[in-house]
């Protein structure tokens, strides 16, 4: 039997990963105690009702009985007649706190007006289990869409390509570094075609700009390295509990070298069958 329990952060998608294991034909169970989650599944190997895969939203709504959790985690682990998985929603502060504004909702752990420090709260409480997470899904930036895709990708998909992201974008350092980036690569020492009468107003996206860029032996030579540094590290992060990396290029205002370097390697990527996403910070 397949079973998953998908926890997280209020407010981070929860509940559209049910909806969309519902739709996929999981036998789906929200705030349902811990406790119970074992007795339900003896039920259900010991019964008539042929149910394959379950999933149980499980979260800090359930008060006292959510700390009886790791307990239970610990006994569907050594389960053998189980195939168990632990998902765990996460999005950054910023972005729960103006959720939870938009929808007026009020937060498990809080009466009165959601604050990051909220947030963070839950976040401490709740550590141990992403930790202890099989598959750990950021929605900062995702859309709903977006989000089904990687459920797509993560559970009905095994190899190490289709279970990893890696998400490429660029910006401008006289902007700001993204907050969300693993990697900030600084592609200043490319030769820059803002100075290039020509070449000044546009951007990345354009053929003649990735003509001019691409073509110095320092970017091809650059490139080649960090493609392998690419693929030799992501093994290491999905080891530990990483699902995806995301790769900021910088230049100086964001419109040249960063959106072309952004612009090859999601090509490279995508052409040899990962999944990668692309976003850039200043156009």
């Amino acid at each position: 039997m397949e079973v998953v329990i998908i926890t997280g952060l209020s407010g981070a998608g929860k509940s559209k990963a049910a909806d969309w294991f519902e739709d996929k034909g999981y036998y789906c169970i929200d705030n349902m105690p811990p406790a119970l989650i074992k007795n339900f599944i003896d039920l259900t190997c010991s019964g008539s009702r042929d149910i394959e895969r379950a999933a149980f939203v499980v979260d800090i709504r359930g008060g006292k009985f959510f700390d009886e959790l790791k307990d239970v985690i610990e006994t569907l682990r050594n389960d053998e007649r189980l195939d168990f998985k632990i998902l765990f929603i996460e999005a950054s502060n910023q972005s729960l706190v103006r959720r939870y504004k938009e929808a007026r909702r009020q937060h498990p752990l809080s009466e009165n007006i959601i604050t990051a420090k909220t947030i963070q709260e839950e976040r401490d409480k709740l550590k141990s289990l992403k930790d202890n997470a099989d598959y750990v899904v950021d929605t900062t930036t995702l859309k709903v869409a977006d989000f089904h895709n990687e459920l797509d990708n993560l559970f009905f998909k095994k190899t190490k390509k289709d279970s990893f992201t890696l998400k490429f974008m660029s910006f401008g350092y006289k902007y700001r570094v993204p907050s969300e980036a693993d990697w900030v690569i600084d592609v200043r020492f490319i030769p820059n075609p803002y100075y290039v009468p020509s070449l000044k107003h546009l951007t990345g996206n354009n053929k003649k700009i990735q003509q001019y860029v691409l073509k110095h032996d320092v970017t091809k030579n650059f490139i080649e390295g960090l493609k392998d540094g690419i693929l030799r590290l992501v093994p290491y992060y999905s080891k530990e509990g990483k699902y995806s990396l995301t790769i900021a290029f910088g230049c100086t205002g964001g419109q040249h070298r960063s959106v072309t370097l952004a612009n090859e390697f999601y090509r490279i990527f995508s052409e040899e069958g990962w999944r990668v996403t692309l976003e850039h910070k200043e156009l």
